[in-house]
């Protein structure tokens, strides 16, 4: 259990240092189905984990000059009442609609990274601040519910909706991510025990894989990256929908 701790902390690390996201779409199947958590433990779990791998991302990639601190505090800050807020709500869902809702939202994002259209970021668009309120309100909502961080929803956003180039989009996106998945995990910590050891476990190997993915961020194609994930995520997804979704119909 600790090797695989070790090698799943890293994964999810290293997919937040180069993505800007993706840690929780692989922390909480891999709790649920390879520790054998309940879906609202891994909840918390995961919170925790992408949370703090997010923060050192961040710090990673401020120093490569990939960050925008005004869009990041402003998203972050929209998200985080609302990701407080709305994290007792799983309590109220079953493990297969929880898991279910979760894997139809993995499929749709993997789906739009496979086949949506590049954006053109050669231009810088003015940002709209509203958008950005909103947009951060929304990502806030799921952090809570699901206990995902919300980087593979925040990256598009930063990108088509604000006009933000990738790679700021990236680290800016870690702020985000860390904001909310700590206010999220605070909404969370009285109503669950967690397992400390492999909490410590996961974040350790985690720091690992943030530290070589925010490297190795510029030297990889980022176009093959993505849609090298988006199939994963969308693999995953199915297998998510093939195990929960019949107990519902």
């Amino acid at each position: 259990m600790i090797l695989t701790g070790l090698l799943l902390g890293f994964v999810i690390g290293l997919t937040l240092g180069l993505l800007g996201g993706g840690g929780s779409i692989l922390t909480v199947p891999a709790l649920v189905y390879l520790v054998g958590q309940s879906p609202q433990v891994a909840v918390t779990t995961s919170l925790a984990v992408v949370g703090t791998n997010s923060a050192i991302g961040a710090y990673f990639h401020r120093g490569q000059g990939t960050l925008n601190w005004r869009v990041a505090l402003l998203f972050g800050g929209a998200g985080i009442g609302m990701a407080y807020l709305s994290a007792g709500l799983s309590e109220h869902f079953a493990k297969s609609l929880l898991l279910t809702i979760f894997a139809f939202l993995m499929l749709t994002i993997g789906l739009l990274m496979t086949f949506a259209p590049r954006p053109n970021t050669s231009t810088q668009k003015e940002m709209n601040w509203g958008v950005i309120v909103v947009s951060g309100a929304g990502v806030g909502l799921l952090t809570g519910i699901l206990g995902v961080g919300g980087g593979f929803l925040i990256v598009p956003a930063l990108v088509m909706l604000i006009g933000l180039p990738f790679q700021q989009a990236v680290g800016t996106s870690l702020v985000v991510i860390a904001m909310n998945s700590f206010a999220g995990f605070m909404g969370h910590l009285g109503h669950v025990s967690l397992d400390m050891g492999l909490l410590l476990t996961f974040i350790a190997s985690g720091l690992a894989g943030t530290f070589v993915g925010a490297k190795s961020a510029h030297r990889i194609k980022a176009d093959h990256l993505r849609q090298a994930f988006a199939l994963f995520v969308i693999g995953l997804a199915l297998v998510l929908l093939f195990d929960n979704l019949p107990s519902l119909l």
